[in-house]
Order: C-alpha cells, then structure tokens, then sequence
C-alpha cells in the first residue's frame, strides 16, 4: 500500500471510529441510566458527597482534561486526622463497583465529549509524562480509552513496561476490526471479573516511583 492510500485508509478509520464511539456511548448512556442513577443514590447514602471523582489526566496529544468515574473511597483523613490507607479508603460498594466496572460508566460522557475513545490506552496522570520513552510517549497519538489492548491482556497484572508497550502496539496496530475484538473481551473480562485489582496499589507500584527508583539507582551505580 502506497503513502497516500495508507493515509486516506487511516484518515477512514479516523472519522469511522468517532462516529462509533458517539452512537454507542449515548446508546450506553441511555442504557445504563437507571444502573447509573441507583449507583449516584448508593453512594450518596453510604459515602456522602461527591458522588463523582475527577481527576486530570493525560488525554490526545499528551492534553490534560477531567476523567469521570463513580466515586469508590472515603475521603483520605478521618475527622479525627487519621490517615487512611488505599485499601481502608475503599468502601464494600466501592469494591462492589470496581470489581463490575460500573465505576467506569460516567467516562461515557468523556467519550461523547471527545475527552476519550471506546478504545485506546487508558488514561494515565500528567505526572507520568516525564518518565515515558520516547517510543512510549506514542501512546498519546490517539485519543485514552475506556479499555485497551492492555486491560484485555492482563490489566493491573501487567508490568508498566508490558502495559505501555502494548498501548504502543495498539497505536501502531489499530483498525475498526481490532477495536471490535478488544472490545468484545472486555465484556468477557468484565462478566468474568478476570485480571480485576480492586486496589491496583497492592499489584503494582506508582510508574513515577518506580522509574524514578530506577533512575537512582542508574546514578549510585
């Protein structure tokens, strides 16, 4: 295939996969609305307000924009000062969410809004830009995902090296077909709860600490 055809296909794929990702995410939205308002209500009662997290992430083009997830911990200090770890943070509904996945619904409206894809690699903090290699910072070629190629072969189970490497095979691989697979083993992954971490922390330490530990001990020895 000659530049310009390989162009034209890619720009297809392009338009294709935006149009796909606005009709199902508001065919989802709609969908999912009731799960969605029993949820909002849930966490109301048992975890007080907000009812959703935001957080700045790494969007197209190494952008920052607000990721939207159901709220799924307290908050990190108690009344009385105390601090809380990850693992105590998190409530019995909010482990209930994120063993289904239901905290993940409201990036519905991050995809609707062009913030995200139904496909790509997830989102990751700002803070983490520094540490990529420059084959890795590939990753923010295309818009975040809601799930990937790496959350469907290992998720938090993966090494960071292994995830952003697949999130760079993704880029250099990715196709409308390829999407359609990808996203028919996450509902595999999902109503089999596989590869699952509730508390990614105890699984796999932040990338920032852990290249940044690596990188004193490239300067002791």
């Amino acid at each position: 295939m000659d530049e310009s055809c390989e162009f034209h296909t890619k720009s297809a794929y392009v338009y294709v996969k935006r149009g796909f990702d606005i009709v199902v995410s508001t065919l989802l939205l709609i969908l999912t609305a009731p799960i969605m308002a029993l949820t909002a209500i849930a966490i109301r009662l048992t975890m007080g307000s907000p009812v959703l997290f935001r957080q700045t992430r790494a969007g197209y083009k190494a952008k920052p924009f607000v990721i939207l997830k159901f709220r799924t911990m307290l908050h990190p200090t108690t009344r009385d000062g105390h601090r809380l770890s990850e693992a105590e943070r998190i409530t019995p509904l909010g482990r209930f969410l994120r063993k289904t996945s239901i905290d993940e619904l409201p990036q519905l409206w991050n995809v609707l809004r062009g913030d995200m894809s139904l496909v790509g690699p997830r989102p990751l903090y700002v803070s983490y830009l520094e540490y990529y290699t420059p084959r890795e910072h590939r990753r923010h070629e295309v818009r975040p995902g809601i799930t990937g190629l790496a959350q469907v072969s290992g998720r938090n189970y993966l090494t960071w090296d292994e995830r952003l490497e697949m999130d760079v095979q993704y880029v250099e691989r990715m196709s409308f077909w390829l999407d359609l697979k990808i996203l028919a083993r996450t509902v595999f992954k999902v109503l089999s709860g596989r590869d699952i971490t509730v508390v990614p922390g105890e699984v796999r330490m932040l990338l920032s600490d852990e290249r940044a530990r690596c990188r004193e001990t490239e300067v002791s020895e």
